[in-house]
């Protein structure tokens, strides 16, 4: 190259290059785009790669609600340790399991480390679990520290919500809940060792048996809104795995039968989940209006005893259906979820319930009823 060439050449590589710089700089600030819900075929072939999704809703006995699990000076590595490997005996390869953003606002790398240390546990029994987001059940007002103890002979005394009514009530406050979305999912969107993202649970229960003088007002008409968002900042964090909101009541017929919320976890999951804890008859009722949408079906909340819902009748159906089974709890401990709801009316103090509501095994690790985990063990490992 002659000196002439170099000095017309020369002023033009730093005009590219400083236009390079520019671009890269561009494309950096622009925000994450949202991926797409899944299609019908991704959301299938997905499912095929997986084992029966069979499992329960966890909390460690130790905990009384999803604070007290997860916070440092409570993070009962022990006990949960023990507590799946109970789980992983009976042919149970799933949990899900409540976060919550308070937790992560307080302390995000330390939050972030023990969810790693909870997945290494889970791991080495072979068991992946769905994490939820958000939970509308039960008590609104959440704190951090020290969890009261239980109320002697009701059940699921200490639950708590996320994000709670004040920050539910306020959109002011929704940055935060951004924040924790996009930071938590962000940080484990590619970790193998995770099933699926529940984003809300029950987003629309008024807790009308508990805790309804403690909600908003227009508390459906807000979660309306904000629903569609929460997904929204789950996909711009691009996970691996899929998002799945569990539809609870009302007519499934079909989206136009459904309510408000209702629709919106239908067309936002890529899974479809749902809810039930009625009698087979009734379970196969709701499973089929689910089939129209030709996507996987998980059902994350199942078995109450006391109204029907057991494992020697429910767990069959969702196997001929290839439905996930996920039902509530595993250990009876601090949460008293053996107690039946109706404690809340009338607790269970100088009597015991004749028959437990929920869980599988007492404290101890002995089934509640040794049929019931030979059933589990048996459909999950290839019996009908």
């Amino acid at each position: 190259m002659s000196r002439n060439s170099s000095l017309f050449y020369g002023p033009v590589r730093r005009t590219i290059a400083h236009t390079f710089c520019c671009v890269v700089v561009f494309i950096a600030a622009l925000p994450l785009v949202a991926q797409q819900r899944w299609s019908e075929e991704q959301a299938n072939a997905w499912y095929a790669k997986q084992p029966w999704p069979v499992g329960a809703d966890f909390l460690p006995s130790t905990a009384i609600n999803e604070l007290e699990m997860w916070q440092a000076d409570t993070f009962d590595q022990a006990t949960i340790d023990r507590e799946l490997g109970w789980a992983e005996s009976i042919g149970m390869n799933t949990m899900r399991v409540f976060l919550h953003n308070l937790l992560w606002e307080q302390d995000p790398k330390g939050f972030e480390q023990r969810i790693d240390t909870f997945l290494t546990i889970a791991s080495r029994h072979h068991i992946r679990p769905m994490f939820v987001l958000f939970d509308s059940c039960w008590d609104p007002n959440p704190r951090l520290g020290p969890q009261h103890p239980p109320i002697p002979g009701v059940h699921n005394s200490g639950w708590v919500q996320a994000p709670g009514a004040a920050i539910l009530a306020d959109p002011a406050q929704y940055p935060r809940l951004e924040k924790y979305v996009k930071g938590l999912v962000g940080a484990f969107a590619s970790d193998p060792r995770i099933l699926a993202w529940d984003p809300w649970n029950e987003p629309d229960n008024g807790n009308e048996s508990s805790y309804l003088h403690g909600e908003p007002k227009d508390k459906n008409e807000i979660i309306a809104a904000l629903l569609p968002q929460v997904f929204a900042w789950a996909r711009s964090a691009h996970p691996a795995q899929p998002l799945t909101s569990g539809v609870w009541h009302g007519d499934w017929t079909s989206t136009k039968t459904m309510t408000a919320v209702g629709k919106i976890q239908i067309e936002q999951s890529d899974v479809i989940s749902f809810h039930n804890y009625g009698w087979p008859e009734d379970f196969e009722a709701h499973v089929q209006p689910l089939l129209q949408y030709h996507r996987p079906i998980i059902c994350t909340e199942y078995m109450a005893r006391n109204i029907g819902s057991t494992f020697d009748t429910i767990l069959p159906l969702a196997k001929k259906y290839n439905v996930g089974a996920i039902n509530w709890g595993l250990v009876a401990g601090k949460s008293q979820t053996w107690i039946p709801w109706d404690s809340w009316q009338r607790p269970y103090v100088s009597d015991q319930p004749a028959i437990w509501q929920h869980d599988v095994f007492h404290p101890d690790g002995k089934p509640y009823r040794e049929r019931e985990t030979e059933i589990i063990r048996s459909l999950t490992r290839g019996g009908s």
